[in-house]
């Protein structure tokens, strides 16, 4: 049963970034002018999942959780200065940043958000998947970005889907490579993992995601950024 539940979710969560890509290519100047609000949703429900649930579920079965989450945090810091793209929505992107290490970094962002559903589906069902709505809403916005600049640097319509293709596979790839591994893992590693997985997401939203609401002075945000805490806060009511 976990195994299907992890297939099955993280072949979901894979087809946000091909989601994104099409929002684009059907419409480009609609995909760029509302993915704002998508950022902001997003963050709220990494935020929201993060603090509500996998550092307290990771604190009840590893003791070191909280440093966990600051290891999470710095990696991620880290993957984000070497390889990994950013979403941003004004001219300061530049087509150099979409060479092979930026393209190379959104796959392996992606393969790990993988890892982070089949930690989830073997901590709890319900945690599987509320993380699987996290890595879902987050990589719809990624989708739009780098399928625009890719767009703008002059990138055929082939190379762009396949681009596209290439990294939602990384999601189902990830989660069902690390779930033979996870399921063997003592408790303490799951908690571990799980505490890393909450600082990423912490970074993610607070570095990347919400950083680029603030470029649109729009109260709208708020009100997006509310709506994924919301939803977060009360799928996992219902759930538990």
């Amino acid at each position: 049963m976990v195994f299907r539940d992890v297939l099955c979710y993280s072949l979901i969560a894979g087809t946000a970034t091909i989601l994104g890509s099409y929002l684009v290519l059907k419409n480009e100047a609609w995909a760029k002018k509302n993915s704002v609000f998508l950022i902001g949703f997003a963050a709220g429900v990494m935020l929201a999942l993060a603090f509500l649930h996998l550092i307290p579920e990771s604190l009840e079965i590893c003791a070191d959780a909280v440093l966990y989450v600051f290891v999470g945090f710095l990696v991620f810091y880290l993957l984000q200065q070497v390889v990994m793209f950013h979403p941003c929505h004004d001219e300061a992107c530049r087509v150099h940043r979409l060479g092979l290490l930026s393209s190379l970094g959104l796959i392996f962002h992606s393969l790990l958000d993988g890892v982070a559903i089949a930690v989830g589906f073997e901590t709890a069902w319900s945690l599987g998947v509320l993380t699987t709505l996290a890595v879902l809403f987050h990589e719809i916005p990624e989708g739009i970005t780098i399928t625009g600049i890719l767009v703008h640097s002059g990138a055929k319509k082939k190379s762009v889907i396949l681009y596209s293709l290439a990294v939602a596979a990384a999601t189902p790839l990830g989660a069902v490579g690390s779930y033979f591994f996870i399921k063997n893992f003592s408790p303490w590693i799951l908690g571990m993992l799980l505490a890393v997985t909450a600082g990423s997401f912490v970074y993610l939203a607070a570095a990347d995601l919400l950083p680029e609401t603030h470029r649109e002075h729009n109260r709208a945000n708020i009100l997006f950024f509310s709506a994924g805490i919301a939803l977060i806060f009360l799928v996992g009511r219902f759930m538990h």
